[in-house]
């Protein structure tokens, strides 16, 4: 069988359970050829980031172009951007149709709280990437950045299709509010997820796994989708697949003791 590709753009963690590393374990796990395009190196660990150092977005754009040249990527996601100027350089590559669809995981902060987007970073997604994105998939801080309103107002699935459609008016075609930072009226044994695709809106709902370890569960999920992209399923059936993808990560690394902090998901089904 010849192998599909797919493209992360993305930050490097050094404690493996986000970025690129998260990305790469989710593009294998689906049978995906995994190619990357690094934004930054931090030093982290599953209860801090210590440092991180951005590249220049010229060296940013020369490894997309370099691996677009020589493989045939069917998908493509964007994580941690990191500085404004790399995130309008990602949207000049789309904006040209240089990039495959794309899947745009507007990265704002660690699960450790740390800050990973620089100062205009996010008037950056809003105006110039996300224009551009098949789908974009933030999480509810970040949504409620994206959409200019107060993250403490979004307390029911109502209020994330609301934020999702503004989201929305901005240009990409499908917006994923993930719901895995619990809503105030939401009972703590769910999960629910919102997709906005056109005047549909699908809500996918599941259980909410009670565990320490679900560093990266961003990365993953994102890049879930755009390894289903990759394989030719359908928008809805890939964020389905995504879904589902994550929650059986989320149970089979419930109990992992990696690091102190956040430890990741179990990519690979190696726990029960």
């Amino acid at each position: 069988m010849q192998p599909r590709c797919a493209l992360t753009i993305a930050g490097s963690d050094s404690g493996g359970g986000a970025g690129v590393q998260a990305d790469l374990r989710t593009f294998s796990a689906f049978g995906v050829h995994g190619t990357t395009a690094l934004t930054a190196v931090t030093a982290q660990n599953t209860q801090t980031v210590r440092s991180v150092v951005t590249l220049p977005p010229a060296e940013v754009v020369a490894q997309v172009r370099a691996v677009l040249e020589d493989f045939a990527i069917a998908a493509a996601k964007t994580g941690m951007l990191a500085e404004p100027a790399i995130v309008l350089a990602v949207a000049e590559l789309a904006r040209a149709g240089e990039l495959p669809p794309l899947v745009v995981d507007p990265v704002l902060v660690s699960s450790t709280g740390a800050l990973l987007l620089a100062d205009g970073g996010i008037e950056a997604y809003r105006d110039a990437l996300l224009p551009h994105a098949l789908l974009a998939t933030p999480n509810l801080p970040e949504a409620a950045a994206l959409a200019g309103v107060d993250v403490r107002d979004l307390a029911t699935v109502e209020d994330m299709v609301a934020v999702g459609r503004t989201i929305a008016d901005g240009g990409p075609r499908a917006v994923l509010v993930k719901g895995g930072h619990a809503l105030p009226g939401a009972t703590a044994a769910h999960a629910p997820d919102v997709l906005i695709l056109g005047q549909e809106v699908v809500v996918l709902d599941a259980e909410r796994v009670v565990t320490r370890n679900d560093h990266g569960t961003g990365c993953s999920l994102s890049a879930a989708v755009v390894a289903g992209l990759a394989l030719g399923r359908e928008l809805r059936d890939a964020v389905r697949d995504a879904k589902a993808f994550v929650l059986a990560g989320l149970r089979g690394a419930a109990d992992w003791q990696l690091g102190q902090g956040h430890g990741p998901i179990d990519h690979f089904g190696w726990g029960p």
